[in-house]
């Protein structure tokens, strides 16, 4: 009877341990989500699963083209995933060709399908603050981003992660592109 006790406490020890190292690896380390829309196409489609690396960005900043995950303020539970281009500082702008500028360059990214055809909030130079982020989907005329004011600049803390690995469809299972 008494191995009997020690070998259950033992399995619910076990299956806590478990539990615990499980909640710590998706609260700091990765999670997973998925992808919904056609906004990061072609480099994600519909249905994509993506392991989000929540890790890397407590020891060091975005850069320009991570794709990030971040929550959309006005519905619960609803994350965006985009690709950054405007980094804390700089002056963002798109011009009626379709053309970013960043501080009164042009972006050199080969990302976008085709020409921005409605530039937004961006129409007009939008600087950044020293925590704000401006992001852009791949698919820049289906696509809900900074140009819109319910999405506008990505403030550093509202940042989860970095996509990192895409998990599903099998046929295009690896590492994402980000630079």
């Amino acid at each position: 009877m008494k191995k009997a006790m020690k070998e259950v406490f033992s399995t619910i020890l076990y299956i806590l341990v478990v539990l615990l190292g499980t909640w710590l690896i998706i609260t700091f380390v990765g999670q997973r989500t998925s992808v919904s829309g056609s906004s990061m196409e072609p480099t994600l489609h519909n249905g994509d699963q993506l392991i989000m690396d929540k890790l890397t960005y407590h020891f060091s900043d975005p850069e320009r083209f991570d794709i990030i995950v971040f929550p959309f303020q006005y519905e619960e539970n609803t994350y965006y995933v985009k690709r950054i281009i405007g980094l804390p500082g700089e002056t963002v702008q798109i011009d009626p060709a379709g053309n970013i500028y960043i501080n009164g360059e042009i972006l050199q990214e080969d990302y976008g399908l085709e020409p921005i055809l409605f530039a937004g909030l961006a129409a007009e130079p939008i600087t950044l603050g020293e925590d704000e982020y401006f992001v852009l989907g791949d698919n820049r005329n289906n696509s809900s981003d900074s140009r819109d004011a319910s999405v506008g600049n990505i403030h550093r803390d509202d940042i989860i992660g970095k996509a990192w690995v895409r998990i599903w469809p099998l046929n295009r299972i690896g590492v994402l592109k980000h630079q």
